[in-house]
């Protein structure tokens, strides 16, 4: 199997997203993450799944301007280049 460049955009589950993203890197297939639709919640879940991005080298990116201090915000046309530039999207 090639190793495919993969894009999740976390809309409705942040929590599976991250989880979702960080599986995918056992593939060996480059990953990146997108939040979307809202800050990221503070729950232990979520921090045990960031825990998992960063062992799997993901470093999130972010559409939403509340979490600009945290993650590079995307503007439309930086998310549209994303999704452009993937061998696939995931929508969770």
């Amino acid at each position: 199997m090639s190793e495919k460049n993969l894009l999740v955009l976390a809309r409705l589950d942040h929590a599976e997203a991250m989880r979702v993203a960080a599986g995918l890197t056992i593939f060996g297939h480059r990953v990146s993450l997108v939040f979307m639709t809202g800050p990221v919640a503070e729950t232990p879940e979520n921090a045990a799944n960031a825990e998992l991005l960063e062992l799997t080298g993901i470093e999130p990116q972010t559409c939403v301007a509340a979490m600009a201090d945290e993650l590079p915000l995307l503007d439309a046309a930086g998310l549209a280049r994303a999704i452009a530039s993937s061998d696939a999207v995931l929508s969770l």
